[in-house]
């Protein structure tokens, strides 16, 4: 979850770290629309390394404006933007093309002679309609760069497709540690992996905040499986075999799951999937007195999950590569959406500052925006970018975020 102009990582006492669990916690009562009323919310914690060791937040450069000089000249052309827009995890995939909108919005205000069109593409997540949307994409000859692919299933489908028509596909939010294996030269991850993310936030959950039996839970989905499988590595035999669990994306009942869990009596629970899964799997593990911490990672960490978990997400703890959002961004963002910036709505932002001051320096077909963006190096809202040859980027750190 991310314009980091005054990023702050907060220290955690040690108090603080222990009292994770939940005691007696009342449910809210659910709205009309199914979401429990509450007035929780999800608040940065601390910057880690893949040790689960806090890391102070590099405030030294200002980060890339969108707007630029105002002087840039350009022939029509667009960008694309693909995600999730509507169905269960629709709130990601809306961050990303908000961010992506509002950077747009001021390079247009600010730049007369070169107005960039922003086309958003809803694969609501699904990996057969991101193939269905692909060729649309390639074949408007405008479009000269991708924000997305956002999910890593989607992204693991029409990678190949983006490659061979030679279009920048900068993903604001796949996490999949294999997307960067598979030989794609304009494939860009904005943000780090799970190979960074699972093991940092496992080594926080036994290194920082002691815990000695973890019940590790994924989605069975693309991203879910991979990030388990690291974290599960990390914790090594912290991470209890009694309660090993994989769920299906969509699954509305958890009391197997729930069961098992309660069996185990561990100190926390690691969910690998979206917030949709994990709003009743919580309030399940809520009602049926299971006391613990509740972790998950970037697919959770979104205000839906608050919204539709109510009082159960209280004292969840949340990772993410993403980072806060603060400061002038969050200001804009907030007041042109009337809603605060979400998860990857800063890298949707960054990315899309990025390709538009590639455009602006003149890079206005498909092969100039792909070399620009293989050799930028700068800063942005939420952290330094810049690639290896695979699409990672070089350096990436993970935050840790509480639901209160």
């Amino acid at each position: 979850m991310r314009g980091r102009m005054a990023r702050k990582a907060f220290a955690i006492s040690s108090a603080g770290l222990v009292v994770l669990g939940i005691a007696g916690c009342q449910q809210a009562e659910p709205t009309e629309g199914g979401e429990a009323q509450t007035d929780l919310k999800i608040v940065e914690e601390v910057q880690i390394d893949e040790n689960g060791a806090e890391v102070k937040a590099d405030e030294s450069a200002a980060p890339a404006d969108p707007a630029g000089d105002g002087n840039a000249q350009c022939p029509p052309v667009s960008l694309a933007m693909a995600g999730a827009l509507n169905g269960p995890d629709a709130a990601l995939g809306i961050n990303i093309k908000n961010g992506i909108q509002l950077a747009v919005d001021k390079h247009n205000a600010a730049n007369p002679g070169c107005q960039v069109q922003l086309k958003t593409f809803d694969t609501e997540g699904d990996p057969q309609k991101a193939t269905q949307i692909a060729p649309q994409i390639i074949n408007d000859a405008s479009t000269i760069g991708l924000i997305g692919p956002a999910f890593s299933g989607e992204t693991m489908a029409t990678g190949d497709v983006f490659n061979q028509a030679g279009l920048v596909a900068a993903t604001a939010s796949a996490t999949n540690v294999t997307l960067s294996d598979k030989g794609w030269r304009t494939f860009f991850r904005g943000l780090g992996n799970d190979g960074v993310q699972g093991p940092s936030v496992a080594n926080y959950l036994k290194n920082t905040l002691g815990h000695k039996k973890v019940c590790v839970v994924d989605d069975s989905t693309d991203y879910g499986l991979g990030l388990a499988q690291t974290v599960r590595q990390t914790l090594g035999p912290v991470a209890d075999s009694s309660c090993n669990i994989s769920v299906k994306k969509g699954d509305k009942d958890f009391s197997a799951a729930v069961t098992q869990i309660k069996g185990a009596s561990p100190d926390s629970v690691f969910f690998s999937g979206y917030y949709a899964e994990a709003a009743p799997f919580v309030q399940q593990l809520r009602d049926g007195g299971y006391e613990g911490t509740f972790a998950s990672a970037d697919g959770t960490k979104d205000p839906e999950f608050v919204k539709q978990a109510g009082d159960a997400s209280k004292d969840a703890v949340l990772s993410c590569p993403c980072g806060p959002a603060t400061g002038g961004f969050a200001d804009e963002y907030t007041k042109k959406f009337n809603q605060e910036p979400g998860t990857y709505s800063s890298e949707g932002y960054d990315l899309g500052t990025i390709l538009l001051k590639g455009i602006d320096s003149g890079a206005v077909t498909r092969p100039a925006l792909l070399d620009f963006v293989r050799n930028y190096d700068g800063r942005g809202v939420a952290r330094q970018y810049q690639w290896t040859p695979n699409g990672e980027l070089t350096t990436s750190l993970i935050w840790i975020y509480k639901v209160q």
